[in-house]
């Protein structure tokens, strides 16, 4: 949400976001204060935020992608898993159509292929954003501090499995 949240502020067009893996996040952060060394820890890498424009049959492949490895950090979609395929996809709060182009922001390590990433090898458009992963999340944080609020991480349903 926070990758999204920032990247909004340069493309506010964006449909949906996966902008790492399970497997890119690289420790947890307890409860208490957050400090920019935290957030090193969790994201050490310097990856880039890419915005993607995707056929609707390349959006599948990366949500078939999203169910077969058991969900993925996502922002703006939700589906259920059932037996490693995807149902109920609702995109940006519209039913997922197939025949539609989405804008879909993620990192240039998964557009790449990372994590075995599935659905960005023939993009109809292509921006690199001039923000990385990193940083957005450190300027989330700084914008919820300088509110006065706390960050608040809790599970919303967002990927089910039935």
């Amino acid at each position: 949400d926070a990758t999204l949240n920032q990247a909004k502020k340069i493309a506010p067009e964006i449909d949906f976001a996966m902008p790492t893996t399970k497997g890119g996040l690289r420790n947890d952060i307890a409860k208490g204060d957050i400090t920019v060394s935290n957030v090193f820890e969790l994201m050490p890498f310097e990856n880039e935020l890419v915005l993607f424009t995707l056929k609707g049959e390349d959006v599948l492949k990366l949500i078939n992608y999203i169910a077969v490895s058991g969900g993925q950090p996502v922002a703006s979609i939700k589906l259920t898993i059932s037996a490693k395929t995807p149902k109920n996809i609702i995109i940006n709060g519209k039913a997922f159509d197939i025949n539609q182009s989405y804008k879909v922001l993620t990192s240039d390590y998964i557009a790449s292929g990372g994590d075995d990433a599935q659905g960005f090898a023939t993009p109809i458009a292509k921006k690199v954003l001039g923000l990385k992963v990193r940083d957005a999340l450190l300027n989330e944080v700084a914008e919820i501090n300088a509110n006065g609020k706390k960050v608040n991480a809790k599970l919303d349903g967002r990927i089910t499995a039935d």
